[in-house]
Formats: structure tokens, sequence, C-alpha cells
């Protein structure tokens, strides 16, 4: 187990997701002590760019996934296009199952593998986004009892996925966008003095 208790951070977007992930990764410090595994729905020809453009804006290390892939602490696993990833204990696999909900790689499939093997020591986050996709997931990781925490609708660029998470997850914390870094440090028992 990591920081906090917690073992995991696994985050979910798509349309409007490079604008949130850029904020919520540029927000977070180089030693933040837990693993954080994104789903953001795009094409299969996006090749590298995503990785590329977010590790520009993070100190985090940025990684597309590969099958096996090991889970460390200040890390961000991307699932790579068109494969969905999975969380596995001490590491991620990846998948070539059917689309769900029409998308691989899909935010469900992400969450409820994490919250099948880590259960309450794992955080969900799901940011903006044009479909329903993760609020299944989420649900899944509040009964198993993960955190649960949704971008607020109204800070994002759509907000059907969040607006959808809100309604499954009604007991979700509802943060704007800025807050949300500050919120997975303090879950990561990350102790921050004030700024001046």
């Amino acid at each position: 187990m990591t920081g906090g208790g917690r073992a995991l951070v696994v985050v979910g977007t798509s349309w409007g997701g490079l604008d949130a992930l850029s904020q919520l990764l540029a927000g977070l410090p180089a030693d933040f002590p837990l693993p954080v595994a994104v789903v953001q729905h795009r094409g299969r020809e996006a090749g590298e760019l995503l990785r590329e453009l977010l590790q520009a804006v993070t100190r985090l290390a940025v990684l597309d996934v590969e099958d096996k892939e090991p889970m460390m602490p200040s890390h961000v696993y991307l699932a790579p296009p068109d494969y969905h990833l999975l969380v596995e204990r001490g590491h991620f696999s990846l998948s070539v199952d059917p689309p769900v909900r029409y998308s691989r790689p899909s935010v469900d499939v992400l969450f409820n593998s994490a919250a099948d093997v880590y259960n309450r020591s794992v955080v969900g986050v799901v940011l903006t986004g044009a479909n329903d996709d993760g609020a299944r997931g989420l649900r899944c990781i509040a009964d198993n009892g993960g955190v649960a925490i949704v971008q607020d609708p109204a800070t994002a660029a759509s907000p059907v996925m969040p607006r959808a998470a809100q309604q499954l997850v009604p007991e979700a914390e509802v943060l704007p966008l800025e807050h949300i870094p500050n919120r997975l440090l303090t879950l990561g028992g990350v102790h921050r003095a004030p700024s001046a």
C-alpha cells in the first residue's frame, strides 16, 4: 500500500480530456505517491501524441501502458489506443475484448478492474466527456469502499460524462477541476505547507 492507505488513482475522460488532464496532472508534484491510470477516449491512429502533450505539463513520468507493465508511484499510465486497460495486483494488463459502450479503451473496464483488485484503496475520478462511460465503473468503486470524485459538470468542456457519473453515484465528491489535484494530494497522504 502506498500514500494515505490508497493504492491507485484511476481517471476517465473523453471530449475535452486533454485540457482537463493537463490541468489535473500539472497540479500533482513529482513525488506524488500513487500511480495514476488514465483512460482518455482516442482513435487508434492517435499514436504517442497524448503522452507527449501530457509529459510536457507534468513532472510525473507519463507512459503508454504495455501489457504486464508494473505499477509504480509517481507515474501516469495511459490506456493505449484501441486496447482496454485493466488493473491486476501490482501491474496492468491490456485486452482487445470488444468495445464497452462503444469504447475501447473503456473507462468502465478500467474502473471495474481497479475496484475488484484494490477495493477501498482506489480513488476514481470522472472528468469531462460526451458519453456516459465511467458512471458504472465509478459506481463499482464506490460500492467497494473506494473514493469517487466527479468533476463539477459546470467546469467541464462536455458535462455529459460527469453528469452521468454524478447521477449514478450521488454520494461522489463533486469538485471543480481546479480543486481535484489538492483532493488527490490529501487522499495520497501528501501534506503541503500553504503557499505564502
